[in-house]
């Protein structure tokens, strides 16, 4: 199967909470929309930091990983993020490589967003169709247990 990219937008999730406020207006929320390498190798959304910026995600801790090519590097976490792909949407934070030439779209928001890349069509596409899944479980206990 060769590299499946998509198309997701990329906003700042802290400028989304200012607006909600009405202290920002929501032309005002940084976003980007970027071509994503659909890449379940990484765990979670993979960004440059030119990207960072544009965006103001703000930095967090400093992590040292090892990289596809076995080389190991120090990163920061930036965020958080809303990732978006057509109707679905997650939010979280980002690893920050200074120079990665692709962006990824790793395990955590894939699987958030009920997304896998179709083994034929080699293109990325919802899970269970084309409405997000949510599972919500509802556990109903009898009314006497709740003030016993």
């Amino acid at each position: 199967m060769s590299a499946v990219y998509t198309e997701i937008t990329l906003r700042n999730s802290c400028d989304e909470a200012i607006a909600a406020e009405g202290l920002l207006k929501n032309q005002e929320i940084r976003q980007i929309t970027v071509k994503a390498l659909a890449d379940k190798s990484a765990w979670t959304l993979v960004i440059n930091e030119a990207i960072r910026q544009q965006l103001g995600l703000r930095k967090m801790e400093t992590k040292t990983g090892t990289l596809a090519d076995g080389s190991i590097t120090e990163y920061c976490m930036a965020g958080p993020v809303k990732v978006i792909w057509k109707n679905r949407n997650t939010n979280c934070d980002a690893i920050v490589l200074p120079e990665a030439d692709d962006i990824l779209l790793g395990a955590i928001p894939l699987e958030a967003m009920d997304l896998i890349v179709h083994p034929r069509e080699e293109i990325v596409v919802g899970a269970h169709g084309d409405e997000e899944l949510q599972k919500i479980k509802r556990h109903m206990m009898p009314v006497t247990t709740l003030y016993s």
